[in-house]
């Protein structure tokens, strides 16, 4: 062969390796969440959720070619471990973002390394305050706050005429967030809770708040806390003779918690964050109803639209941050989304403004296990 040919098949050869590279080259995104532990159930739909996004997104070629990777990390719901997970991410696999932490404590416990990287993290599944404001220059979020969640839950009860309401929280960062949010709601309606009662995260003893509970004639209860505890909970009221309505928060609007709550979950409010997922009129939901069927699924549950509205705003990010994605890029990229339709719901962010939306809503739980608005 001539060093004519030679050098054509060289140039052939170097073409195909290269768009060989490009059509293999990937995102990486970062996540640590509990996918063990007390909200693995909510964790796993709401990363379904996100992952229903990302492979609509790399069956069409992904984004300028590249394909989108969520490289997960079980935390076991710790936030020392979710620190640790976020260091390996960020500093030895150098994702470009993170993405969907779950919990208050724990994202505050991955916080400082988002700064230290100049990493952005998109999606924290928490409506914590304390990540809105002050403006954690690296924290993009998309969910409303359990503040607002809490206040409304606590006006609808004022609304329908129930006014003995207690309210039992977890004792970290998480509850006593929440908790600011319902004594909002309570000064907003001229009331104050018959009861206020808080547990421990990691070994919680409703037996002994129980009795405190039924004493003080409480028609209502909002839990704030994690599945597994609110089932305990729920489970020793419902012991105690009290059928006081029992409320709970975002966090747990999963088909999982339905499951883990069995019996106990007929008739328990669960506030939600985004459009009601059975409602094809909210494009959002009309989206991603589409994609589930489509795959052989027939629903959708308000934790995967939360992964999925999450997983939207990250993908239109990595387009406006251009095919070479960098840190800095897909925060300026963040910062440049004014009124994004995510499908119905508008989402902005500004240096001064990382909250993104502010929608919140009720839901209970029909004799069927499922959300009804």
């Amino acid at each position: 062969m001539s060093f004519k040919h030679w050098g054509g098949w060289a140039l052939v050869l170097a073409l195909t390796q290269a768009l060989a590279g490009a059509a293999a080259a990937q995102v990486l995104i970062g996540q640590t969440a509990g996918f063990s532990g007390p909200v693995a159930a909510g964790v796993k739909e709401t990363t379904d959720g996100a992952r229903l996004y990302f492979d609509a997104v790399n069956e069409r070629g992904g984004v300028y070619g590249q394909k989108i990777e969520l490289v997960s990390l079980d935390d076991k719901f710790e936030p020392k471990l979710a620190a640790v997970n976020a260091q390996k991410l960020i500093v030895e696999q150098k994702v470009s973002a993170m993405f969907l932490t779950r919990g208050t404590p724990h994202t505050q416990a991955v916080a400082p390394l988002l700064a230290e990287h100049r990493v952005p993290l998109v999606g924290p599944s928490t409506g914590a305050v304390v990540l809105h404001d002050p403006v954690h220059p690296y924290i993009f979020n998309v969910r409303a706050t359990y503040q607002r969640e809490a206040e409304r839950a606590v006006r609808h009860l004022s609304l329908i005429g129930i006014d003995r309401i207690a309210v039992v929280h977890v004792d970290d960062s998480f509850g006593a967030d929440a908790l600011a949010g319902a004594m909002r709601g309570f000064n907003a309606v001229s009331k104050q809770p018959v009861l206020v009662e808080k547990y421990d995260r990691s070994k919680p003893d409703f037996m002994l708040l129980v009795p405190r509970i039924v004493g003080a004639n409480s028609q209502a209860v909002l839990f704030i806390g994690a599945a597994a505890a609110l089932v305990d909970g729920t489970r020793a009221l419902r012991t105690a003779g009290s059928r006081a309505q029992v409320v709970t928060l975002s966090n747990n609007a999963s088909a999982g918690f339905i499951k883990q709550m069995g019996d106990l979950a007929h008739g328990t409010i669960v506030t939600q964050v985004f459009p009601y997922e059975r409602s094809v009129a909210a494009p959002l939901v009309k989206e991603a109803l589409d994609l589930v069927r489509s795959k052989g699924g027939t629903e959708v549950s308000p934790a995967m639209m939360e992964g999925f509205a999450s997983a939207k705003v990250l993908v239109e990010a990595l387009r406006r941050a251009g095919p070479q994605p960098s840190r800095d890029k897909i925060v300026a990229a963040l910062h440049s989304l004014r009124k994004y339709d995510l499908g119905g719901m508008e989402i902005s962010y500004t240096p001064a403004d990382h909250s993104g939306l502010d929608y919140a809503d009720l839901s209970i739980v029909d004799s069927n296990g499922r959300f009804r608005r």
